[in-house]
């Protein structure tokens, strides 16, 4: 009887056991699912954030678009200049578009746009392009005040020009097929235009320090353990993969406009100090930027001089090239465009991609 009793007395306790068990395997179970479930809402929450970061950066872009082509309904100002709100200036005026901000606020998040023409520098195509009447003096200017020395100066322009023609055949300081498919890590040369300015670093004879100048990557030429050379300016300073051509005297900076033949330092410097107005400083509220390239004439241009360069001077800008920084909730995400405006109601995306 005893042994009964105590085998009925050890039921209940292995039941409770057992409940335990159970329970602590279900309370494991529903810590593992509620910390899935936790993951799952950060990445939802995420994803959430990525679209909505994606949008901002798109309604950026839209804006830039809006904005320029707002500044070209405006019959007083038949030019675009830095002191306009596109281009990040104070606005003329009286104008409609000074109440126009490049940061605005879009729901729960933000957008910061800053666009640049590229009519600002001289295009590298045209540049490139053997045909053009002063393409090849261009880059020669251009290396020559960002201090590059011969032989080197040779080589980089005839390398340009030979990456950019058509053929095979290599011109006296170039490169073409023969000199890339050598390389440790071979490659074709493009025989075509440059899309973007970046190929200029895949040319014989262009290296990361005349390619970004002040703003090298700290990591450029530590490889060697050489010091790597400095330059004032860079490549960047000068050319621009799209452009209509024209350069517009309004926003190009005094070493650009001396890529002009007949523009010297002086010329250069007379027409930035003019555009600049009063105070001397552009982009602000005093400047009084050229009404068309006839006003040249005001500043010791000759009419001959001025009938010359017409071809390649502008007042007006066509190309713009557009950063848009997007921020939400602490999270930021940058997407850059090209834009290009044929008339007031046309500006079409050209290129648009996020970083």
């Amino acid at each position: 009887m005893n042994v009964v009793s105590h085998k009925q007395n050890q039921k209940p306790g292995i039941a409770l056991i057992i409940v335990m068990l159970v329970i602590v395997s279900l309370a494991a179970l529903a810590g593992t699912f509620a910390a899935s479930m936790k993951v799952e809402t950060v990445l939802v929450r995420q994803a959430d954030g990525d679209r909505e970061l994606e949008w901002l950066c798109r309604s950026g872009v839209e804006f830039a678009r809006f904005l320029v082509g707002q500044q070209a309904t405006i019959a007083l100002e038949p030019y675009d200049s830095l002191n306009q709100r596109w281009a990040g200036g104070p606005g003329v005026t009286n104008s409609p578009m000074q109440s126009f901000s490049l940061t605005n606020q879009l729901g729960n998040g933000s957008f910061t746009v800053r666009i640049v023409d590229w009519e600002r520098f001289f295009n590298i195509n045209s540049a490139a392009d053997r045909k053009h009447p002063t393409g090849r003096q261009a880059l020669e200017i251009a290396l020559t005040q960002m201090e590059v020395e011969n032989p080197d100066k040779n080589i980089i322009v005839d390398s340009i020009l030979d990456w950019r023609d058509a053929d095979s055949d290599s011109s006296l300081n170039g490169a073409e097929m023969d000199y890339y498919a050598n390389l440790s890590k071979p490659y074709l040369p493009k025989n075509g235009p440059i899309d973007d300015l970046s190929e200029l670093l895949l040319i014989r004879g262009v290296t990361p320090e005349m390619y970004w100048g002040t703003n090298a990557p700290v990591t450029l030429g530590g490889s060697t353990g050489e010091e790597p050379k400095g330059y004032p300016m860079s490549l960047r300073d000068f050319f621009a993969p799209m452009s209509t051509g024209y350069i517009n005297i309004n926003t190009a900076s005094d070493k650009v406009l001396q890529l002009i033949p007949g523009i010297d330092a002086a010329l250069a410097i007379s027409i930035l100090r003019v555009r600049a107005g009063p105070d001397g400083v552009d982009g602000t509220g005093d400047d009084t930027p050229f009404r068309n390239v006839a006003e040249l004439a005001t500043i010791g241009f000759g009419r001959e001089t001025i009938e010359r360069v017409r071809r390649l001077l502008s007042v007006k800008s066509a190309t713009f090239a557009v950063e848009v920084e997007a921020e939400l909730e602490g999270r930021k995400r940058r997407m850059h465009a090209v834009l290009h405006r044929s008339s007031a109601t046309d500006v079409k995306i050209l290129v648009n991609h996020r970083q």
